[in-house]
Parts: C-alpha cells; structure tokens; sequence
C-alpha cells in the first residue's frame, strides 16, 4: 500500500519542529505562543507525531492542534487509535515496565477520544515532505520503513542512511525524525538527521523543561537551533493525579528523570540526569 505523504511545497522563513505532544495541553499551548511570538505561521510549524500519548488531556491536545492548524504527521499512537487497535504499538518488550504504563495511559486515551478527534487523526499523513533553502527534506515518526523504530543519536549511521533514499523516486538531504523522545542532531556525507526532541515529556536531562527546534534560511543556508521551552509543568502533574495514569510518568513531568532507561542504547542511558549533550 502507497505510503500518505503530504507534499508541502517550498518553505521559507522560520519553521517550528517539535514533537510528542503526548496529551500535554500545558506544552502545547506553551509551543503555540512560542509560535505567536517568533511570527511563525501555524503551516510552518510541524509536528513528528503522537499527539495523543501519557498525559491527562487528549481530547483537548487534539482539540486544540487542530485549532491551531499546524502540521503533523501520524505516529505510532495516531497510527494505532486510528485503527482502533488495543495498544499503542511502540514496539515496548512484553512485560517491561514500559509497556505495563502503555497498557493505562493507551486506553485511558482511547477512551477519552471523540470521533470528532478520532476523525482529525485518521486524516494525519504518515510523512511530510518539503523543499527548505534548496534542501529537500522529509518528517519521519520513527524511520520510513517503521514508524516505531527508535533512532538515537548513537544508532549508527548505517541505520539512519537509507531514509535519505527510501525509493527510487526521491533523495532527501535532511530528515526530521521524532519517537525517541531526546533531541540530537547527526550530519554526514551532507546529509543532516535532525531530532527536535519532544514536548509532552521531558529528555531524560533532569529537568522540566522540554525541547523543540527552529529552523532558519535567513542567511540562504539551512540553519537550525535547538531550544528548551518552559511550561506549566505543575499543572500537568497534577491533572495525571487522576488515578488512571502512570504516577511514575507524572513524576518524570516534575523531575525530568525516566522511571527506567529500557529503551535507550548504552550512551543515552549513561547520560541520565546529565543534561542533553548537543
């Protein structure tokens, strides 16, 4: 079956990137504003997928994103809630704690899901594609053969390398690349993988704050700044006090450490509580 891509043409001027929203309404509308003060257009500002995903407001992070009328591209919880599936397809190993929290906060989301938002969902192209400072550029969730797929930082360049040439069709000089949820950046041979990290949860880092990235063409290069953005964090923790979430994600809102390192490679797990090596 054809993959749904959705062409976006020729971008200029700032573009936002961030992703996993994760049902954090207090970030997302924290990254809105930061949208509003940078006088970046809602077209401009991409999202890497999982809109929905451990924190207590679904309904209103759908809500609201569709509002705003920025873009996104389906990740693995869009890709599983849209087709009704009972998990959230993050490829966790059975019967780590991880997938024991997936097994709350993927039906505590699914049930709080209208069909208005469900609609919304199932409409989210898998892939974005765009032409940014004559660089071509496609938006992955995970890679572009899986979109579970974890690509780290550390993953060797072997694994990131295909994405750039999926088909025969199409070469891409940058890829945007989300799930893991820690920003890095990784260039070789003139090709650039760029993670601009997630908002909904922190990095692992040992604080709050979360990560997105802007990139520029001012200077008629591609450039790219990663960022922390500050938000209500406090209420986020309180609203997942609801009985019904993992209480083990709702202190990593607070202190900004994981509850495990499971799904980290050997490096990124050393670096817990280290802050994010850029």
């Amino acid at each position: 079956m054809d993959k749904k891509i959705e062409h976006l043409g020729k971008l200029s001027g700032k573009v936002l990137l961030f992703g996993g929203v994760y049902s954090n309404l207090q970030a997302l509308e924290a990254i809105k504003q930061i949208s509003e003060q940078e006088g970046i257009l809602p077209e401009n500002c991409i999202c890497t997928g999982d809109i929905v995903g451990y924190c207590a407001q679904p309904e209103e992070t759908v809500q609201l994103f569709k509002l705003w009328k920025a873009k996104s591209i389906a990740g693995n919880v869009e890709i599983q809630l849209s087709e009704g599936a009972e998990n959230c397809g993050c490829e966790f190993k059975e019967g780590s704690r991880c997938d024991g929290f997936s097994q709350l906060w993927y039906p505590y989301a699914q049930s709080q899901l209208s069909k208005n938002s469900l609609d919304f969902i199932k409409s989210i192209p898998e892939h974005i594609t765009f032409n940014y400072a004559g660089k071509n550029v496609m938006v992955v969730h995970g890679s572009y053969r899986n979109t579970s797929e974890f690509i780290f930082k550390s993953s060797p360049w072997e694994v990131k390398a295909p994405n750039f040439s999926p088909s025969n069709k199409n070469d891409y000089d940058v890829v945007i690349g989300g799930h893991c949820g820690l920003p890095f950046n990784d260039s070789q041979n003139n090709k650039l993988w760029l993670n601009p990290g997630v908002i909904g949860m922190p990095a692992n880092d040992g604080s709050p704050a979360v990560w997105y990235a802007i990139l520029n063409d001012t200077t008629g290069h591609l450039e790219y700044k990663h960022h922390t953005l500050n938000y209500n964090y406090k209420l986020t923790n309180k609203l997942m006090q609801n009985g019904l979430l993992p209480q083990e994600y709702a202190r990593t809102i607070v202190t900004g450490i994981w509850d495990n390192t499971e799904i980290l490679p050997a490096l990124e797990s050393g670096l817990q509580g280290f802050g994010v090596q850029l």
